[in-house]
């Protein structure tokens, strides 16, 4: 069967950044697994962090961010055929691919081999590791990298994305950051009440990527090994290496 590497977990507790130094280890390369950052131009919002692609200076290649452009619809049917492609190559090439992100609709579609209209895709041997964060934590993080956000110019960057012709209703549509600036920007917001309903909004978007991942293991029987993101990363990155190469082995 085939296999692939899966980090998840919730919003805010640093899966890109242990992903790819992950990669670097394992000589890996990255599918990212987010409903939103598939889109160009939407990259402060979506928390793209292209930087955390370079580590030590070496880039980390990575598939499915800036594929779509804003204002159209992404499926999950797409992604679907979109990972495969990506995946296929990769392991052409000899690399380990890594699956990582938040959007746990599209990890369930790869790894558990979603049929739609007659299509069957191959389900996927996965390890699956979940990077856990306190609720105190996360909070936390959250407030803090939403502020920091607005400062890097999010408002900016959906005020550039309105005037390219992207239609207001598809940004609300998208949710979180782009619905609620989008409101501001219509005026039917004050930059108070967007800030304090967005914060709101994406701790409840927290709750439930965490309420997914554990029907994912108490419903649907797809094991995941939890790490606390409190251990120092150096740790982590070691017993996700060990548990890899037992994988592996055991294929």
């Amino acid at each position: 069967m085939n296999q692939v590497l899966t980090i998840l977990g919730p919003t805010a507790c640093g899966k890109t950044s242990f992903a790819t130094r992950l990669a670097v280890r394992l000589n890996g390369e990255i599918i990212s697994a987010d409903s939103r950052q598939v889109y160009r131009g939407m990259d402060i919002g979506t928390g793209k962090d292209l930087a955390d692609y370079v580590v030590d200076g070496q880039p980390v290649p990575y598939h499915l961010i800036d594929i779509a452009e804003p204002g159209t619809r992404y499926s999950v049917y797409q992604f679907q055929q979109d990972f495969h492609t990506a995946y296929s190559d990769m392991i052409h090439r000899g690399k380990t691919p890594i699956l990582c992100g938040g959007t746990g609709l599209y990890i369930e579609s790869v790894i558990r081999g979603y049929e739609f209209d007659g299509r069957t895709m191959p389900p996927l041997r996965s390890l699956n590791i979940g990077l856990s964060i306190s609720r105190e934590e996360r909070r936390r993080k959250i407030s803090e990298r939403l502020h920091a956000r607005l400062e890097e110019g999010m408002i900016d960057e959906v005020k550039g994305l309105i005037d390219r012709g992207v239609s207001t209703h598809a940004l609300i549509r998208y949710g979180l950051e782009y619905k609620y600036v989008t409101l501001y920007l219509l005026g039917q917001l004050s930059k108070e009440e967007m800030v304090r309903l967005l914060e709101i909004a994406i701790h409840q978007f927290a709750k439930r990527q965490m309420t997914w991942f554990r029907g994912m293991e108490e419903r649907r029987g797809i094991p995941i090994h939890w790490i606390s993101c409190e251990l120092p990363i150096e740790e982590r990155l070691e017993i996700v290496e060990n548990l890899w190469k037992k994988e592996i082995a055991g294929a």
